[in-house]
């Protein structure tokens, strides 16, 4: 009895600890998947390495898509940094290129030949065994990117675009499962990314 005394406030504090680490556990377990909230269309675009890149030719692995051109002025080369710092978070979590890619696809094929796609990937290390950069007739770019994954996009008289900054994540069947806005962190891009890749 003394003992149990003497030990009391070890006894309580391991007791606190036992609980809130069977809470922890549990909101872990308990988190709800992520619904699906869309399909992506069947597509065949040309990668930066003159293949012809299909959408089950990646599926089996969650991906990120995102459209963009590379001459932005503004919203483009920052979400496409950022994707290089998921691409470096898959990377130390060993999710990328096996569980994970990342998918970028260009509304204006006219400029953005192979070569000025790979210059533009390789300006923010891209690393091409995960990381497709892709072109094609650009009515169908523009279809997949507003039917599948419901993106707004305009062109100007100058040619340039007003698009939507927004990254889709898609699960290894093919169905959208997140919208991504431009204040989500790489950090926690790749964490959605990698809790999806364990599900």
């Amino acid at each position: 009895m003394t003992l149990l005394k003497k030990y009391k406030w070890t006894w309580i504090m391991l007791a606190i600890c036992v609980i809130l680490a069977g809470y922890l556990l549990w909101s872990s377990l308990a988190k709800p998947k992520l619904p699906v909230i869309g399909t992506v269309a069947p597509f065949s675009l040309e990668n930066v390495d003159g293949n012809n890149v299909a959408l089950e030719d990646t599926n089996g692995k969650v991906r990120l898509f995102y459209f963009f051109f590379s001459n932005c002025p503004d919203v483009c080369p920052v979400t496409t940094l950022r994707l290089s710092q998921v691409q470096d978070e898959l990377k130390e979590k060993g999710l990328f290129g096996k569980d994970a890619t990342i998918v970028s696809v260009t509304f204006d094929p006219e400029r953005d030949t192979r070569e000025r796609l790979k210059e533009f990937g390789d300006k923010f290390k891209a690393d091409y065994s995960g990381w497709y950069f892709l072109r094609g007739d650009q009515q169908q770019v523009i279809d997949l990117a507003m039917n599948s994954f419901k993106i707004l996009v305009n062109q100007d008289r100058d040619g340039n675009f007003v698009h939507m900054d927004l990254i889709g994540l898609v699960d290894r069947k093919g169905n959208i499962r997140e919208m991504f806005r431009p204040d989500a962190t790489a950090e926690e891009i790749a964490s959605v990314v990698a809790r999806l890749a364990k599900e």
